[in-house]
């Protein structure tokens, strides 16, 4: 069986990390996701996707994202029935991220977290052995990053 999801959208609020009485963080927050195909003559519609993370990575979520980041996470699609306060009976569906990439630029950049392309590529493989093409790395631009980002 195959149960995965990847998403890219914004954050709709700031997250809020938890912890569960055992100490585990956990991070619940939705994302905005923009569908692909409009159809002509209509206004451009959005998904709002339910996400939850645990642990490291609910932590890295929390320090580096806010309202209105760009997010991409990878992760697998979870379906819990629950019942309410008033005893009506619900479905609760969620992306529980394993794992969560930044998917747009640094927040009051200026554009300098890019890297300039090599003008004189120089071949080599990959672990596969498909030959692919690389620079000289002293061809690129050394980027300074003060924020203490964890790359």
């Amino acid at each position: 069986m195959l149960n995965r999801v990847i998403l890219m959208g914004r954050l709709t609020a700031d997250p809020e990390l938890r912890q569960t009485q055992s100490g585990i963080s956990v991070l619940s927050f939705s994302i905005a996701v923009d569908r692909d195909f409009t159809p002509k003559g209509e206004e451009k519609q959005t998904d709002f996707v339910n996400l939850v993370a645990w642990r490291q990575t609910a932590e890295f979520i929390s320090k580096y994202f806010s309202k209105g980041r760009m997010i991409a996470v990878e992760g697998s699609l979870r379906v819990r029935n629950y019942v309410d306060s008033n005893g009506n009976k619900r479905v609760a569906t969620e992306v529980v991220i394993d794992r969560a990439y930044f998917a747009d630029s640094k927040p009051g950049g200026s554009g300098t977290n890019t890297f300039s392309t090599p003008q004189h590529p120089a071949n080599t493989q990959d672990n596969a052995g498909t030959s692919i093409s690389i620079g000289d790395i002293g061809e690129f631009e050394e980027i300074d990053d003060d924020d203490g980002l964890p790359f």
